[in-house]
């Protein structure tokens, strides 16, 4: 007979199948665990000018952030103080010297002051700032610029205190877009993506150009806040032409030290978040959940300036290589929830090597112990922990 108690199997097992495609479920993980973290916004270099703004809805939020008069960066809540419409509609753009409301032209300028009301003598008084934009929590890292929609317990520099000295090493602070922000709709859960993300067993055998590039050097380090993977740029196996042309192509990077001339470094901050750090350049994925089975990659490349043609050839390489593991991915991820959405699994077993992914899946309990039930509990066990907040889908 085992001794193990019930707790020491719950750590080795993944989360239930139910937690995966559970509206209830995801209506806790929306109040309890994302609304109150840290999200990226998006990158100084992003808007550049006066007026130069980044939208981003999440989770039933709408963000923006905007380039001030003053050079600023300021963050609101993309709502007008008047009857809440909507107020800028595009992923990036400039809105020139004002932020005009398309519904009754309420006017507001770019530090978020209320200025301009049609008919302004209808209203009892409206000074003294009570309807100007409403501010979001802020903080800039290195040229990251991150929102939070609602409070909660992490400040910031606790946040992205695992990120910080990694990014001042990469000089991000000095990086200038070399890709648009891009949306990528997947029809999964934000976890199962995730999960993927913190994955290492499946490199070899899924992606082979990926493995051709790092060989068996794919290293994963769990951590308080965030997920450390690190992979050498070295020759294994097979290798594409792709793999041949990078490995032979990537020039040195001289504020980088010897130990990062040839190697891929991603971090995953903790709930959803991920940063991939390379020699040649850098870039974000951002999971948004969409629904429980629908998710949003939002993600974006940065660079530092550099007119060399092997740095040009080296990052357009780049490119060929991961775009071919986000397509073998989408193919992972996607089987994998379809097999969540049946009634054959429950739960899967770690791996002793599976050590993000166990970690993982720990949090997700500690946060949310009802994820601990094997099976889905009632509608009404699940809202209780969502106290008297009511609910809209």
């Amino acid at each position: 007979m085992s001794d193990r108690s019930d707790n020491d199997l719950r750590e080795a097992t993944s989360l239930p199948a139910w937690t995966y495609s559970n509206p209830d479920f995801y209506d806790l993980e929306r109040e309890k665990l994302l609304l109150p973290t840290w999200q990226m916004l998006c990158h100084e270099s992003d808007i550049p000018d006066p007026g130069a703004y980044v939208t981003l809805p999440f989770m039933g939020e709408l963000l923006f952030a905007v380039r001030g008069k003053d050079g600023k960066v300021r963050a609101f809540h993309n709502i007008c103080r008047h009857r809440a419409a909507r107020l800028l509609d595009e992923p990036q753009g400039n809105c020139g010297g004002r932020i005009t409301c398309p519904y009754h032209a309420w006017t507001y300028d770019l530090e978020g002051q209320l200025i301009g009301v049609p008919q302004r003598e209808d209203y009892v008084p409206l000074d003294g700032g009570m309807y100007n934009l409403k501010p979001l929590e802020m903080g800039i890292c290195e040229g990251f610029v991150f929102v939070r929609p609602r409070p909660g317990p992490m400040s910031f520099e606790d946040f992205i205190a695992p990120v910080a000295a990694e990014f001042k090493l990469y000089h991000t602070a000095e990086m200038k877009p070399i890709s648009s922000l891009r949306l990528r709709a997947r029809d999964v859960n934000w976890k199962v993506a995730t999960d993927n993300y913190l994955d290492a067993l499946h490199i070899p055998v899924a992606h082979p150009e990926l493995s051709g590039l790092v060989g068996d050097t794919y290293r994963l380090e769990p951590g308080n806040e965030a997920y450390r993977i690190t992979a050498d740029v070295v020759e294994a196996g097979p290798q594409s032409r792709s793999v041949q042309a990078y490995r032979e192509t990537l020039p040195a990077v001289d504020h980088l030290p010897g130990t990062r001339q040839r190697k891929w470094v991603y971090y995953l901050l903790w709930p959803n978040l991920a940063f991939d750090l390379y020699p040649d350049q850098m870039d974000f994925m951002q999971f948004i959940p969409m629904g429980p089975g629908k998710t949003m990659l939002r993600e974006a490349a940065y660079a530092l300036p550099d007119t060399r043609r092997e740095m040009k050839i080296a990052r357009y390489l780049n490119w060929r290589i991961n775009r071919q593991v986000n397509l073998e991915d989408r193919d992972l991820i996607e089987r994998v929830q379809a097999g969540l959405d049946t009634s054959g699994f429950e739960t899967g077993p770690f791996g002793a090597s599976e050590t993000c992914l166990r970690d993982f899946a720990a949090r997700i309990r500690k946060e949310l112990p009802i994820a601990a039930n094997t099976s889905a509990p009632s509608p009404e066990e699940i809202r209780s922990d969502l106290g008297t907040r009511k609910l809209i889908r």
